[in-house]
């Protein structure tokens, strides 16, 4: 029981973490876009000067809000990550992923060589097939005369 305890809290750190990642990117490019979509109300500093130490940002209601939309957002994937139903889910799914078998070398390239001939051969197929469906329809269309 209890690896199945770290287990899930692996699998729930995994996700939370990735997912951090992606609503940190989210944030960034909504404060750049805040800025550059209303530079002279959102987008300028609240007071002359202001910026944030270590980043050197303008403080704005851009940043304003790209901040607190991640925290939201965090505290959000927290809150769902931890219910009992999402973190057994997130354990199931690690466990079947432990089963998959991957294809060797030798069956991607056997894979890959099949799903490229039938490709090419539907496209010269369904090529041929407009070529010919065009010259009948032209041909009833136009009344016999192209």
């Amino acid at each position: 029981m209890a690896y199945r305890k770290d287990q899930g809290r692996l699998a729930r750190m995994t996700t939370f973490w990735s997912l951090a990642v992606l609503l940190a990117y989210g944030c960034i490019r909504m404060r750049a876009e805040l800025t550059g979509q209303f530079p002279d109300s959102i987008g300028t500093a609240v007071s002359d000067g202001a910026v944030v130490p270590l980043v050197n940002l303008p403080l704005s209601i851009a940043l304003f809000a790209s901040v607190a939309s991640f925290l939201l957002g965090l505290w959000f994937l927290n809150r769902s990550l931890e219910r009992p139903k999402n973190a057994d889910l997130l354990i199931e799914t690690e466990s079947e992923l432990r089963k998959v078998t991957w294809p060797t070398v030798d069956e991607t390239v056997d894979g890959s060589v099949v799903v490229i001939v039938v490709v090419l051969f539907l496209m010269g197929f369904m090529a041929a097939a407009d070529y010919l469906l065009g010259n009948v329809f032209t041909r009833i269309i136009t009344g016999g005369g192209a």
